[in-house]
C-alpha cells in the first residue's frame, strides 16, 4: 500500500468536497432545477445527480446512491424525467453550481483558474472498474469555463471517491440503513442522516438491531469497538481506494494543491452546514467522515 498516496486522497477531499457540494446546499442550485418544474429539493437532487446514468428506474439509483432509503428514491424516480431529461438535468446541474461557486469564490478568480489546471489531470481519464458513478461522470466533457471546469473534475473526484467507499462497506457486510445507524453511534447525528435520507423509524430501529446483533452496537444504541474498528477500516479500504489519481504527486505538488484549494473549500462552506448528512468536514476545523 502506498501510504503517502492513501494520506493525499483523503486530503483532497477534505478540501474538494465541500467545492462540489455546493451543488446541493447553494440556492443557485436548487433554483435552477425550479426553472424547469423540478419543486423541492429532493426532485432536483435526484434528477441532476442520477442524469449521467440516463433515464433511470429507482433500482441502479439506490444501487449507486447506497444509503437512500428504496421509496424515497421511487419518489423522484422515474417520474422527474416527465419533467426533463438527463441531458437537460446535467446542464441545469452545472449552471447552478457554477453561479453558486461564482458568488461564492468573487475574488478568487485566478485561485479557480489555477485550482482548474491542477486537478483536470487527476479527474481526466480515471479508473472506471466497479464505479458505476465515477464512470458515468467521466463521459461527460469537460466545460470551457475554469469554474465549471473546477466543479466537473470535484464531481470526478469525489463520485470516484464514494463509489470505492460504497465497495468497502459492502465488503464489510453493512447495508446503506446499516451504514447510516453505525455513523451516527459515532459522529454524525441520527437527525442529520436519517430524515435526509428517507429510512422509517421502524427500518431505523431493525437495521439497529442487526448491528447490535452482529456485536457492532450495544443495546443503547453505543457503537462497540468493534463497531469503531469496522468503520475505521471502511475508511481506510476508502482511502487506499481512492490514491490512484494522487500517486504521481511529490511532496511538493501536493502542498501547492492545498493551498490552492483550502481557501477555495473555506469560501464555498460559507454554503454548507456542520454537521450535514453527507458528512462533509469543515475546511476550517474538524468534521465528519464519508457518508455517500
Amino acid at each position: 500500500m502506498n501510504t503517502s498516496a492513501a494520506t493525499t486522497a483523503r486530503t483532497m477531499w477534505a478540501l474538494f468536497e465541500p467545492i462540489h457540494a455546493v451543488a446541493y446546499f447553494a440556492p443557485e442550485a436548487e433554483a435552477a432545477y425550479e426553472e424547469v418544474g423540478l419543486r423541492g429539493f429532493w426532485r432536483g437532487y435526484f434528477a441532476g445527480r442520477a442524469a449521467p446514468l440516463g433515464p433511470v428506474g429507482p433500482e441502479p439509483v439506490v444501487a449507486a446512491f447506497f444509503t437512500f432509503a428504496p421509496a424515497m428514491v421511487a419518489r423522484a424516480l422515474p417520474d422527474v424525467w416527465s419533467l426533463t431529461t438527463p441531458g437537460r438535468a446535467l446542464e441545469l446541474r452545472r449552471t447552478g453550481a457554477a453561479a453558486a461557486l461564482t458568488r461564492l469564490l468573487a475574488g478568487h478568480e485566478r485561485e479557480v483558474e489555477r485550482a482548474a489546471e491542477a486537478l483536470v489531470p487527476r479527474a481526466a481519464g480515471l479508473e472506471g472498474s466497479g464505479r458505476v458513478l465515477a464512470a458515468a461522470n467521466g463521459a461527460l466533457d469537460f466545460p470551457d469555463k475554469p469554474v465549471e471546469r473546477l466543479w466537473h473534475a470535484t464531481t470526478l473526484l469525489r463520485e470516484h471517491r464514494g463509489d470505492g467507499h460504497v465497495a468497502a462497506l459492502v465488503a464489510a457486510g453493512i447495508d446503506g440503513c446499516e451504514a447510516l445507524v453505525l455513523r451516527s453511534a459515532v459522529d454524525v447525528p441520527r437527525t442529520e442522516l436519517q430524515p435526509h435520507r428517507g429510512w422509517t423509524d421502524q427500518e431505523w430501529e431493525a437495521a439497529a438491531r442487526r448491528l447490535t446483533d452482529r456485536g457492532l452496537l450495544t443495546p443503547d444504541g453505543t457503537a462497540t469497538r468493534d463497531g469503531y474498528e469496522l468503520l475505521r477500516t471502511a475508511e481506510s479500504a476508502t482511502d487506499r481506494a481512492a490514491e490512484r489519481p494522487w500517486r504521481p504527486l511529490g511532496p511538493d505538488e501536493v502542498a501547492t494543491l492545498v493551498r490552492l484549494l483550502t481557501p477555495l473549500a473555506t469560501a464555498c462552506a460559507a454554503a454548507l452546514r456542520f454537521p450535514n448528512p453527507i458528512g462533509v468536514p469543515n475546511p476550517a476545523g474538524q468534521g465528519c467522515r464519508r457518508t455517500p
